[in-house]
């Protein structure tokens, strides 16, 4: 196998040359980065062109169908003509002439003669490959196909003979004479980011692993677990427990949106969160109860700058019948220690709304100082400004917080064995929590 496909007559460039390639590996990138191609064909004296799933394996293409449509039916015995074309548009280029806006891409096109794969084996590798592009590992996550849906799903064979690739990656291209022209000129990079994973009602467990998004550990929600509270990376999963705990007005009193009264609006609530934190703004936990798995409420990183080592604390949501308890003092402790001892985080805030008094006291019993005042910071549902309170910790005071923190969660336990706490502590465990919960925020994008 040589390293560039043979031109032919169907392949080779008429302009412009330069962008004209043959380099197998080349080819092999553009249709593994891509999804899906147009399948172009002749049926009954007229052209056709299709969108459809591909996935290559080592010089064949795949095509997914169904047995039913036009190019399965048709690529039965001698197979069926096509012209198969994947293109990458990775820019948008914006000259000083209208005539020399362009866009930077990348393009494979093959020709050849399709036929539908009839041996069982081959068949069912081809869709497993299919399914691992989607997500590598999910193939062996979920059920293959059996003899009824093998039957009724159509994979075409191509294999990769003439094949050309075309791209052009170059900047904006301008006449002499236009380059003193006072239009702006550059390039938009376009490129396709898949979005936070929504878990389907009914299904079980957080998305798997193979489908979180890379980031640094700063915007990465790991499982935190306690002796009255789990932190558990965020999900749609969790909806139905969230919606039923935080359902009381006076949890919701001095957040920045409304209380959501309809299942789709908390649905909404954490499919916002998702999305900031697939965007690196947040990141998200919902809080449960160690032993069962009940969920008690949601709690977030958010305004994360990891350049700066520092981020928020806040958007904190805890039902009123875990108030009074360990659990939001045992929470805010998990979250310090995984900022400061695991992060390496040098100061963490809090903003809370200038009339919560009791939210003031709670944050300052964590061990943070009061930093100053943000006028005008958060606009509350009525219509009005909130002004802020600004609380930060620094590293150097975490350790004696640390020590202050656990030994207020120990005095708890011995008292009542069920973590509740003084009035102080009281503070820091209720829904008006830190100002992290009821005075920074929620679940919507305002905090």
């Amino acid at each position: 196998m040589t390293d560039d496909y043979p031109p032919t007559s169907r392949t080779t460039a008429t302009r412009p040359l330069d962008r004209m390639g043959y380099a197998r590996s080349s080819a092999h990138a553009v249709l593994d980065e891509a999804y899906d191609c147009a399948v172009a064909f002749v049926a009954e004296g007229e052209p056709r062109l299709l969108p459809m799933l591909h996935v290559r394996i080592e010089d064949t293409l795949y095509l997914h169908g169904s047995t039913g449509g036009h190019p399965a039916l048709r690529a039965r015995g001698a197979g069926l003509p096509v012209c198969v074309c994947v293109t990458l548009v990775e820019g948008l280029v914006f000259a000083r002439s209208q005539m020399h806006h362009s866009a930077n891409y990348r393009s494979v096109v093959a020709f050849g003669t399709a036929r539908a794969v009839t041996d069982e084996g081959e068949k069912r590798r081809a869709l497993s490959a299919l399914v691992d592009k989607a997500a590598p590992g999910r193939a062996s996550d979920s059920r293959p196909p059996d003899r009824r849906e093998l039957a009724a799903t159509a994979v075409l064979s191509l294999p990769l003979r003439e094949v050309s690739v075309r791209a052009r990656t170059s900047g904006v291209v301008d006449d002499p004479a236009d380059l003193g022209l006072p239009h702006w000129a550059g390039v938009v990079q376009l490129r396709r980011v898949a979005g936070p994973a929504e878990t389907a009602p009914g299904a079980s467990g957080p998305p798997p692993a193979y489908l979180r998004h890379e980031q640094s550990p700063w915007h990465t929600a790991a499982t935190l677990t306690g002796r009255y509270v789990r932190l558990e990376p965020l999900a749609m999963s969790h909806v139905d427990g969230l919606h039923a705990a935080l359902a009381d007005d006076e949890v919701w009193r001095f957040l920045t949106s409304p209380r959501p009264t309809e299942h789709t609006e908390t649905a909404g609530h954490v499919t916002a969160a998702l999305h900031a934190q697939w965007e690196g703004e947040r990141v998200a936990w919902a809080q449960c109860d160690p032993g069962t798995g009940q969920v008690l409420g949601m709690t977030m990183y958010h305004d994360i700058d990891e350049r700066g080592r520092a981020l928020g604390i806040g958007h904190t949501v805890l039902g009123r019948p875990w108030w009074r308890t360990g659990v939001n003092v045992e929470a805010k402790l998990l979250l310090l220690e995984r900022a400061f001892e695991v992060l390496g985080a040098q100061r963490v805030f809090w903003y809370t709304d200038v009339r919560n008094e009791r939210s003031q006291r709670a944050i300052a019993a964590l061990g943070a100082s009061r930093d100053g005042l943000i006028r005008r910071h958060r606009l509350r549902p009525d219509g009005t400004w909130r002004d802020s309170v600004l609380f930060a910790m620094t590293a150097d005071e975490w350790p004696a917080a640390s020590t202050r923190l656990r030994a207020r969660l120990a005095a708890a336990a011995r008292n009542d064995g069920t973590g509740h706490v003084d009035e102080t502590a009281h503070r820091t465990g209720t829904g008006h929590v830190d100002g992290t919960a009821h005075r920074t925020g929620t679940t919507a994008p305002a905090r």
